[in-house]
């Protein structure tokens, strides 16, 4: 039985502007929360109000509106640490994007220490942004990419694990939370059985960060990455976390300001982390805006905001599942999936039935293969339709997407 939410999602919706808006005519469905997330009226203040009273650079200034840039761009890293239940706020770097997280961890750690002959495992399910780093980390290095397969439900192949572990693994890349499937995997094991093999272990959690509660010790990963535009903060700012012995082992990623000790004409020494990893001037207002975010979703509670989500996921199940045609993709039991349900209508392409989903119901979902082709290619189709549920989310807006597609249906005559 699925736990009720104590969410007031319509009170909730009242924060949120883009909300409020008429598409075609018809009031907005947003469904593309796995894609970017809307922003609440917190986080619009938290970066109009850095702009129009504490405009300056960081770490650079001892005049007054410096010293309160710093202490807001050094206060959302503290916000996103315990966000996350990091150790301290040193190991959270604020980078672009999760994608840009994760780069760091291959050029700062995969290029220096990987060789000829070792080897990296990633699974069929990643998103480009934690496959594409670790194919060119081998390729620079000679080492070999290895791949964890998933079952026909949508689940990892966990008993695959110990065939493709073995003592010349270094690294692990696992999402926490399919964007395509929904797949929840089972982060903690995974790490646990990868350490035992001497492996390090990298989380893209772009998809988990905003529906659920993360404890990066908990899990026991190395590295853990996630964006904000994804959980109602602002495009422009994600963040790693890492290890701190890890951190402070690693090469910079970017080399400029900020990021050094001391610079002589020969060489350089580097500044104590996280700042080694965030040279020039950093996205301020942005990562001010994504600690406002958390703010936000720190006072909904995440428990919260998880119990709403597998409320909607089980109703918009339910309610495909009454329609002709549509192949649902991804675990059923809602324990085990986020927010993303990823189908597919026999006889109507995504992109077609996009259109129609949106000019004759203003229902936003997303069509494509969603920066997952290898797993696009396991499914054995090109491209899918997604529809991705938050926080602010109604069941009415299922049905309403449910009611789109049936008239799509009868628009192809299908």
């Amino acid at each position: 039985m699925i736990e009720r939410t104590l969410l007031d999602v319509n009170a909730l919706r009242q924060d949120f502007p883009a909300l409020r808006r008429l598409v075609h005519g018809r009031p907005l469905v947003y469904l593309d929360n796995a894609a970017t997330s809307q922003k609440p009226e917190a986080v619009l203040r938290a970066l109009d109000e850095y702009y129009r009273e504490h405009n300056a650079n960081v770490h650079r200034g001892i005049h007054t509106l410096a010293e309160e840039a710093t202490a807001l761009y050094e206060g959302a890293r503290e916000k996103v640490a315990r966000f996350i239940n990091a150790p301290g706020p040193a190991e959270v770097v604020f980078t672009k994007s999760s994608t840009e997280a994760l780069n760091l961890v291959a050029y700062g750690w995969a290029y220096h220490n990987l060789r000829e002959g070792d080897e990296v495992v990633v699974t069929v399910m990643e998103h480009h942004s934690n496959l594409v780093p670790w194919q060119l980390a081998c390729r620079r290095t000679g080492a070999r990419l290895r791949h964890l397969d998933i079952d026909d439900e949508g689940y990892l192949r966990l008993d695959q694990l110990d065939e493709v572990l073995s003592p010349r693994t270094r690294l692990v890349a696992v999402t926490h939370v399919s964007n395509v499937l929904g797949t929840i995997n089972p982060v903690a094991e995974i790490t646990r059985r990868a350490r035992a093999a001497g492996a390090l272990v990298v989380v893209d959690g772009s998809q988990a960060a905003p529906q659920m509660p993360v404890d990066v010790q908990a899990l026991g990963c190395d590295f853990y990455a996630l964006t904000g535009h994804k959980m109602l903060g602002p495009t422009g700012v994600g963040a790693l976390w890492g290890r701190r012995a890890l951190l402070e082992a690693m090469e910079p990623f970017l080399g400029g300001g900020e990021m050094i000790k001391n610079v002589r004409l020969e060489d350089a020494e580097w500044n104590e982390v996280p700042h080694k990893f965030e040279a020039g001037t950093p996205n301020i207002a942005q990562a001010i805006g994504l600690g406002a975010a958390v703010d936000y979703l720190q006072a909904v509670g995440m428990d919260n905001v998880r119990v709403h989500e597998r409320e909607l996921t089980a109703h918009a199940l339910e309610a495909l599942a009454t329609v002709p045609g549509v192949t649902v993709y991804g675990p059923r039991e809602v324990e085990h999936r986020g927010g993303a349900v990823t189908f597919s209508v026999e006889g109507i392409h995504p992109h077609d039935l996009a259109t129609v989903l949106d000019q004759e119901f203003g229902v936003a979902i997303r069509a494509g293969h969603h920066c997952a082709q290898p797993l696009m290619n396991r499914l054995g189709v090109l491209a899918t339709a997604r529809a991705s549920f938050y926080l602010y989310n109604l069941p009415e807006e299922a049905d309403r997407l449910v009611e789109g597609i049936r008239q799509a249906q009868r628009l192809f005559g299908v």
